[in-house]
């Protein structure tokens, strides 16, 4: 490899996605995780020159979950970040944070930070070739049969990328978001986290985790450790009765954590507005105090003997200025509210209705507004039961519709997750969808038949790239403005896929209104 920069990192890192293919042919065995998972993956860091045990200098915390455990380690990782002192200031205090999240938005940065900022193009890039050159050097040593993988795939490349950066950028606090499941995910190498977690649970990757949910909450459990406090927020009866027995296991104690009194009054104004966020935010409360205590801070009250602990300044703080793009997300521009929010599984793309709802309810309640505003949806999902989750959302929505208004939205935009006419931006490439079904449009189609079946009153459109769908919002709301008048402003939700999410930010990013 020639050329060693940032766009080369990124270029070869996109050759270890597995293609549509593999993944379909994954689902539809019904194979489940690969039991092999974690020994293949200590391999992989024996390969780099690491032990599992080397990671215990990151005193990780450990979030699974199916909802909100990207906010909730986002959450952890603001709160925590109000506590960096130098190291000769205070032992008891971290000195860098370190945040590992899936998927990303706009950057693969995004996945690896340190103090809540994106790791540099620089670093990102250093780090992955130094991985790079130990993998193919130990390829070597071993004289690799032709044809056998000399790199693991993209996930787990990442994850060996994000530890050995943190290691070597002394990183002595680190927030790692399991991928998928828990049990037989690549970051269940730590051995030693101080603090696990388990966020809400609902029904997702069945091929992978099983159907129900008692067969997901035990693959999410498989995160506890002796030794590290475990949490989880509410769940249903059924899937508690299995993380309970599954800490017992694991010779840990079970401790759920409900909305915190302080979010509940609404005392504390949160950085992400949806009201669902208030449970992200306390079992974060929770995590980040038995995580300090863990560090030396005994001045934090325990949160496993305290239901609800008095929040210090710094804990108010972290929770106010927590920033999480593309999440329950309001960007404003002229004449266009852009409401952003990735929902890709049922229970997810519900709770984004119920966000939306509520923010349709604040908007007519405001004085001045207008009534019969346009509302635009943009929506894609490529990979699920696109349908369900369309109708899902509806439902979701009827709670927000006005007395005078007869569905939730006058103009829906069905689109692909392609960014641009010319293609993707390379961090936002993804070969794990069905090639064919992209170019054919056979997902957005089936989308706007259903759309239409369900409310025939809407402007349904299908479009082939994220730009024409914002040019056409854009389009829509200044047609408006010109009837309404200058300040006039258009609620458009963007949802379903993350990858949409991320290419709809790049366009608004890369591209903002005249």
């Amino acid at each position: 490899m020639a050329k060693r920069d940032y766009a080369a990192a990124v270029g070869a890192l996109n050759t270890l996605q597995s293609n549509f293919s593999i993944v379909d042919a994954i689902r539809k065995s019904g194979k489940g995780m690969n039991k092999q998972a974690i020994p293949e993956m200590i391999e992989w860091c024996r390969k780099i020159g690491y032990e599992p045990s080397n990671f215990d200098r990151l005193k990780a915390i450990h979030i699974a979950g199916t909802k909100g455990k990207g906010s909730t380690s986002a959450f952890v990782s603001s709160i925590l970040a109000q506590y960096i002192q130098p190291s000769s200031a205070s032992p008891a205090s971290p000195t860098k944070i370190g945040l590992y999240t899936s998927p990303h938005l706009r950057s693969v940065r995004e996945r690896i930070q340190i103090d809540n900022e994106s790791i540099s193009e620089e670093l990102f890039t250093k780090y992955f070739f130094e991985v790079w050159d130990r993998l193919e050097a130990a390829a070597d040593a071993e004289n690799t049969p032709e044809g056998t993988p000399t790199k693991p795939v993209y996930f787990r490349y990442l994850t060996l990328t994000a530890l050995h950066a943190y290691l070597e950028e002394g990183v002595d606090s680190a927030v790692i978001e399991c991928g998928i499941g828990g049990e037989y995910d690549s970051t269940n190498i730590l051995l030693k986290p101080t603090v696990t977690a388990v966020t809400s649970l609902g029904i997702d990757h069945t091929a992978m985790l099983g159907s129900t949910l008692p067969e997901i909450a035990w693959h999410k459990a498989g995160i506890f450790k002796p030794g590290s406090v475990a949490f989880s927020a509410p769940q249903k009866e059924e899937a508690i009765t299995v993380l309970q027995e599954r800490a017992k296991e694991r010779d840990t104690e079970l401790h759920v954590i409900d909305v915190h009194p302080d979010l509940a009054s609404n005392k504390i104004k949160l950085g992400l507005s949806a009201s669902f966020q208030k449970i992200n935010a306390s079992v974060a409360i929770a995590v980040a105090a038995a995580h300090l205590r863990a560090l030396g801070h005994t001045s934090i009250p325990d949160p496993t003997s305290t239901p609800h602990i008095e929040l210090p300044a710094e804990f108010i703080k972290g929770l106010e200025d927590v920033r999480w793009p593309g999440r329950c997300e309001v960007r404003r521009e002229k004449n266009v509210a852009w409401h952003i929010d990735g929902g890709h599984t049922l229970e997810s793309i519900e709770v984004t209705g119920q966000w939306f709802a509520e923010q349709m309810a604040a908007a007519n309640a405001a004085p001045g507004s207008a009534k019969a505003a346009p509302r635009i949806m943009i929506f894609n999902q490529q990979t699920r039961d696109a349908n369900a989750l369309a109708k899902a959302l509806y439902k979701a929505l009827q709670t927000g519709i006005t007395a005078d208004a007869t569905s939730p939205f006058t103009h829906v935009i069905f689109t692909t997750n392609q960014t641009f006419s010319e293609g993707y931006k390379p961090d936002l490439v993804s070969i794990n969808t069905n090639q064919q079904d992209v170019d054919s449009l056979a997902v957005q189609k089936a989308l706007a038949k259903t759309w239409s079946e369900i409310d025939s009153t809407a402007d349904v459109k299908v479009l082939k790239t994220i730009e024409e769908a914002v040019t056409t919002a854009r389009g829509i709301a200044g047609d408006w403005a010109r009837e309404a008048g200058a300040e006039a402003e258009v609620m458009v939700l963007i949802t379903g896929s993350l990858h949409l999410v991320g290419g709809a930010l790049e366009m608004l990013e890369t591209h903002p209104a005249k």
